[in-house]
């Protein structure tokens, strides 16, 4: 019993140790164009689950042309990914990153790239699922990108990085690419929505949805290309490629994104294997510099 006392008493009177303090400057300033990008972010993203609502609604009705409704929601998803891509590297180019700019991009992404693509599934095929698992399986991929931003919020606010600069589990705006980016390639293929369940369309997307959900939580590491911008510096040969990428990508938009973001997702099953040179002359020389300059912040934005 007295054993027992001095627990509890212990346990009650010993305070729990604060977070580590950190000295920031101005956190609430909000600098103007990277955070433009992030408020394209949010408005393409709230546009795209418009569009989901008007596709359902249209072909609910046997309208001509709810695909093509369902198209541009996607292709609004996509673009919100170019305006996550592009606040990010605005910020970091012009040295403005800010505690603001962190929140409010993770409120976008939970918007453009969870919301969006659980509820483009959810109408696209999920619902075809029997005993309520469609809208479980998108829940639980909304939860989780929620939980992931959550989380990586803490790590860039705190200094919890892993040691470099790369990101820990696959992040939430290639995970809204993957699922955007296949749901655009299977729906340019099929004409009606009978199509879509004799093609098994809605087991596969299913599958990949919970898949991407454990991916975002994995010990597998992504490179977050935050050294890429105005200023780096191309050799020839990777400057044609990416040209002739950027070319195949207009020319073949249906199914050049599913090619792109899957790449990306196998990436980081390869990326072990692969190196040290070798991940140097994919990724960038100058982000893995600037890494071990600084090898305990990590990123400050998921883009």
């Amino acid at each position: 019993m007295p054993l027992a006392f001095a627990l509890q008493l212990s346990f009650v009177v010993t305070p729990m140790s604060p977070p580590p303090e950190r000295t920031i400057a101005n956190p609430g300033k909000i600098f103007l164009l990277p955070n433009l990008m992030t408020a394209g972010n949010l408005i393409f993203g709230f546009l795209a689950v418009l569009k989901i609502i008007d596709a359902t609604f249209q072909r609910d009705t046997r309208e001509e042309n709810w695909q093509h409704t369902y198209l541009v929601s996607i292709y609004c998803i996509l673009a919100a990914c170019v305006f996550d891509l592009l606040d990010g590297r605005l910020a970091r180019l012009g040295g403005k990153e800010s505690p603001f700019g962190r929140e409010f991009d993770s409120l976008a992404d939970v918007v453009s790239f969870g919301v969006a693509p659980a509820l483009l599934l959810f109408k696209v095929v999920l619902h075809n699922i029997p005993h309520q698992v469609g809208w479980l399986i998108a829940g639980f991929y909304l939860v989780c990108g929620a939980l992931r931003l959550a989380r990586f919020n803490i790590a860039s606010t705190y200094n919890l990085g892993t040691g470099t600069r790369d990101f820990t589990g696959f992040p939430i705006p290639a995970a809204a690419g993957v699922i955007s980016s296949i749901t655009l390639l299977i729906i340019s293929n099929y004409d009606t929505e009978e199509q879509l369940q004799a093609g098994y369309a809605d087991v596969c997307l299913a599958g990949l949805m919970v898949f991407l959900s454990f991916m975002m939580f994995s010990k597998f590491e992504y490179p977050s290309f935050k050294g890429f911008n105005v200023r780096t510096q191309f050799s020839l040969p990777k400057f044609v490629a990416l040209v002739l990428l950027l070319l195949l990508t207009a020319v073949y938009h249906t199914w050049m994104p599913a090619v792109l973001f899957v790449s990306y997702l196998l990436y980081g099953f390869f990326r072990p294997f692969l190196s040290r040179a070798m991940r140097r002359e994919i990724e960038d020389e100058e982000e893995e510099e600037d890494a071990s300059a600084n090898p305990s912040t990590p990123p400050q934005r998921e883009s």
